[in-house]
């Protein structure tokens, strides 16, 4: 975006000659000062502008006033942010170069361009105003939700004024009670009959009596423009009385009759320009001349300035101005009811003027609006690029929208886009009617022109961007093979430094080899395919895959693999600064979920606050379906299974079918929250509609729904003994494991064996269930990272647990470490003391002679109980803090605050007291 054509925007208008002085909305204002936010609300024409040119150009020391005046145009998100942090840098030296820096590289990430600014003005001595006028131009969703985050985080000397024809859709009434919000409505801008006849005299230099007055100020009701326009009509009349009498007749039509009477006695030259210039939005001189064959646009613009007729400027150098909107909207009227066919001509003369001034989205809109649409289709194709780099895709889809469908089908480029677009919406099939097009048009090309060499790297690229989206939308149908083939076409395609799309095409290869069950496989083609990212400059992908590569990591049954990748690329977006704060949110929410498993619940609740605030306001379509499946198994941790339910249903919701394989589906997780509280019925239900049996044929994809069948089965097993639906959950679990073992599903084949040892011992067969326990323990690289697995099945697991325990002389149970690892488990599964919730007894005893009791009880947190409890194991030190995931380091922060805590010294003397006491 040229800066010449920023600095129109963010111009702070002096008030308008003749602007008659308001004291008591001077004094109105002064009072809402105070709040965060200032409304201005009235209908177009109300003077909401002038008033806040007047009051903020009175400002005197100490007040800093960033001005941005808006339109549709600004309404995609990068573009509107994009202006408000050029306005505030404009007004304070500091602000907002960091949000420029960050729309630069990730026009998308606009949460983090907000923490910017809020960062940065935080800093700032002065009371800072930033007035968005016209803001009722951009209030789209999008923008929407940042700026109820913005306003939300305001520091208490930062305020934000909008002057609008209408209430925007923020929360307003939460704003109102809470004293953040002050407003000036239509009945305050209104001109009381006072100052109705101050502007008369004073500003019109009309000499109407009283009467006259209080007839036009009752009938426009104060309006501003209406009484600027029979202000305009009663120059030079003879007959004021006759054409006050006429004004006073309560015709609908009265602000059209005014504006013919105002442009009758303009002459014709200047009631052609404005005719031919309203299809402008921004009016320069070279502009206008460029749409009227003109010569004197730049000196006719400064003359109807001086002549008060409804232009404002919009720079101080007076080269850029605008019409009054409501004016504006009246001459394009007029124009299309008299030279209706003249339109189309002026709009192409202003597309070819913008083109050749670099400005190719004002020229995109002036061909769409004159209906040229095979210019406006190769306008939009020399944009491709630009669009994509800066992730604008909203405008890239509104303009496609526009376009025929003809046009569309005509070019390989947009027929692409447009299928990547229907893509988004769900609409596969339509989708892969437009690659089809786009192929055939590309094959068409060539034939035609053989020696024809694509003149931009878009089209260079455009058979391998086929090919990837081809994959994506082999991905959402759930074609594995499909998505392989054409992620592998995609790779021959493109050249060896097309990194960005390399790395695209190698993630589908890794995701389609996942979604086969071949994690090695997977975990190597994905490895290249990140570092292909990394290669193209794109982190905020590269850290985001990070998740993914973390998630293959754990299906190889390498959680700490997982654990230290993921902690590893959080470090980095930490230290990168808030343009990878998206990517960080994303990396807590998966780190949620690895504490979780590891039984750091803590921790997990850590992580999901961390991202929570990105979840809210962000377009992170995984991480939020992610974050609220983790909120979920959190709840059902916590013993709360309707508050688990919610969550996932707001994750069901919110998931899409595409990029990444569903392998562990939503409907699948809740069937599991049911089965744990014993709504056995629902569960029977959920298998029914997924289609799931025990005679089902082994896969990765439909793995996690198996392994909740199978959960149901034993389930009711031991309601119903004397049905051996376990019996078929066996063979079941048998056909998994034959499957995942050669694939390196080592995470898959832990759970199996965990689930073939409930089968066993709800079948009454003790030794089998013992036996498959041993290696359930024993069978993964980390066995220790498994804790809520082995929890989360609840008291027939305890006991198994406890049967290995007793039983860890037998060969079964002792090699290895099974009966250490059953130890430590059970430890963790103590329930807390009531010491750990604030209980404190009223006279602590020392454990033995030597040792004092502390002066007071503080209680121990969740984690030192833990640690407690391995304390009184056959454990060491360094094998608690591996069993614990810490360090020892940190075990040894722990003991001292539990020793401390406790009055003891040593470890004995810790178990001692904590029998004592019932912790243990």
């Amino acid at each position: 975006m040229k800066r010449s054509m920023i600095a129109t925007k963010l111009y702070v208008p002096a008030p308008r000659r003749g602007f008659v002085a308001r004291p008591r909305l001077r004094e109105k204002l002064r009072r809402g000062a105070e709040s965060g936010l200032l409304l201005v609300s009235a209908p177009a024409g109300f003077g909401k502008t002038a008033l806040l040119a007047d009051w903020l150009g009175a400002a005197g020391e100490g007040r800093r006033v960033a001005w941005l005046s808006l339109e549709p145009a600004d309404s995609e998100p990068a573009t509107f942010w994009t202006y408000v942090a050029a306005s505030l840098q404009e007004a304070v030296t500091g602000v907002g170069a960091g949000a420029l820096e960050l729309l630069g590289t990730s026009p998308s990430a606009t949460e983090l361009v907000i923490t910017s600014l809020v960062n940065d003005l935080a800093e700032v001595a002065e009371d800072v105003w930033l007035v968005l006028d016209d803001y009722h131009a951009v209030d789209s969703q999008a923008v929407r939700a940042g700026m109820t985050y913005f306003v939300e985080h305001l520091p208490p000397h930062v305020h934000v004024v909008l002057s609008t024809r209408s209430d925007p859709d923020l929360p307003l009434s939460r704003w109102r009670v809470r004293g953040d919000l002050a407003e000036i409505r239509a009945a305050d801008l209104r001109f009381t009959p006072e100052e109705a006849a101050a502007y008369f005299k004073d500003v019109a230099g009309l000499d109407l009596d009283p009467g006259q007055v209080s007839t036009l100020e009752q009938r426009t009701e104060g309006w501003i423009a209406a009484l600027q326009l029979a202000a305009l009509s009663l120059r030079d009349r003879n007959d004021a009385a006759g054409f006050i009498e006429r004004f006073a007749g309560n015709d609908r039509y009265i602000v059209d009759y005014l504006v013919e009477e105002v442009l009758e006695h303009q002459p014709e030259s200047v009631r052609s320009f404005l005719l031919h210039t309203a299809v402008l939005g921004r009016l320069t001189g070279p502009l206008c001349d460029a749409v009227t064959g003109r010569e004197d646009g730049s000196a006719t613009l400064v003359a109807l300035e001086r002549a008060n007729l409804f232009v404002i400027p919009l720079d101080d150098r007076r080269e850029w101005y605008r019409y009054h909107h409501l004016f504006a909207d009246v001459l394009r009227g007029r124009l299309l009811g008299q030279e209706p066919g003249r339109i189309p001509v002026l709009h192409e003369r202003a597309s070819h003027w913008y083109e050749s001034h670099g400005h190719l989205e004002d020229s995109i809109r002036h061909a769409l609006a004159g209906k040229d649409f095979d210019r406006a289709g190769h306008l939009v194709e020399l944009a491709v690029p630009v669009l994509r780099r800066s992730r604008q895709d909203a405008v890239l889809f509104g303009w496609l929208r526009e376009l025929p469908d003809a046009v569309i089908r005509r070019s390989p480029v947009l027929s692409v886009f447009y299928g990547g677009m229907l893509m988004s919406a769900g609409e596969l099939g339509g989708a892969e009617q437009r690659f089809d097009d786009a192929d055939r048009g590309l094959a068409d090309a060539a034939s035609a022109e053989p020696a024809h060499r694509p003149a931009t790297d878009e089209e260079l690229m455009l058979p391998a961007t086929i090919a990837i989206y081809r994959a994506s939308l082999a991905q959402a149908r759930g074609d594995v093979a499909g998505t392989a083939a054409h992620a592998r076409n995609a790779l021959a395609l493109a050249g060896p430094g097309h990194h960005l799309a390399r790395g695209a095409a190698g993630a589908f290869l890794g995701l389609a080899a996942w979604a086969e069950g071949d994690v090695r496989r997977a975990l190597e083609t994905f490895t290249q395919a990140v570092a292909s990212l990394r290669a193209a400059g794109n982190l905020l992908d590269e850290l985001s895959s990070t998740v993914i590569l973390s998630d293959m990591w754990q299906a190889a049954g390498r959680p700490g693999e997982a654990r230290r990748i993921c902690e590893a690329a959080l470090h980095e977006a930490n230290t990168r600064g808030d343009a990878l704060a998206r990517a960080g949110a994303e990396l807590h929410v998966a780190l949620s979920e690895l504490c979780r498993q590891s039984g750091d619940p803590g921790g997990a609740i850590k992580h999901l606050d961390a991202a929570a605030a990105f979840v809210e306001r962000g377009p992170m379509t995984e991480s939020r379906y992610r974050w609220f499946v983790a909120k979920g198994l959190v709840a059902q941790d916590e013993g709360d299974p309707g508050r688990a339910l919610t969550y996932l249903d707001q994750a069901e919701q919110l998931f899409r079918p595409g990029f990444f394989p569903a392998v562990r589906p939503v409907p699948a997780i809740k069937a599991r929250v049911r089965i744990r509280q014993g709504d056995l019925a629902a569960a029977a239900a959920w298998a029914r509609a997924a289609g799931v049996t025990a005679a089902d044929k082994a896969g990765y994809l439909h793995e996690y729904s198996h392994l909740t069948l199978v959960r149901l089965l034993i389930a009711q097993q031991r309601k119903q003994p004397n049905t051996p639906v376990a019996a078929g959950a066996l063979d079941l679990l048998d056909r998994l494991l034959a499957d995942a073992a050669p694939s390196g599903r080592a995470g898959s084949v832990v759970e199996i064996r965990l689930l073939q040892a409930l089968a066993h011992d709800a079948l009454g067969d003790t030794p089998r269930a013992q036996e498959a326990l041993a290696s359930a323990l024993t069978g993964v690289p980390e066995p220790e990272q498994y804790v809520r697995l082995f929890l989360g099945e609840g008291p027939p697991m305890l006991a198994l647990l406890r049967g290995a325990v007793r039983e860890s002389g037998d060969a079964a149970m002792d090699d290895g470490g099974a009966a250490a690892h059953a130890r430590r488990l059970l430890a963790l599964a103590a329930p807390p003391h009531p010491l750990a919730s604030g209980w404190v007894p009223s006279r602590p005893e020392p454990s033995r002679p030597g040792e004092e009791p502390p002066s007071d009880v503080d209680p121990l947190s969740e984690r030192e109980l833990q640690v407690l409890r391995l304390l009184d194991s056959e454990l060491s030190g360094p094998e608690i803090a591996r069993a614990l995931f810490i360090s020892h380091n940190t075990l040894r922060t722990h003991t001292k605050h539990i020793f401390t805590k406790l009055g003891v010294s040593s470890r004995r003397a810790a178990v001692r007291r904590g029998r004592d006491r019932g912790l243990l």
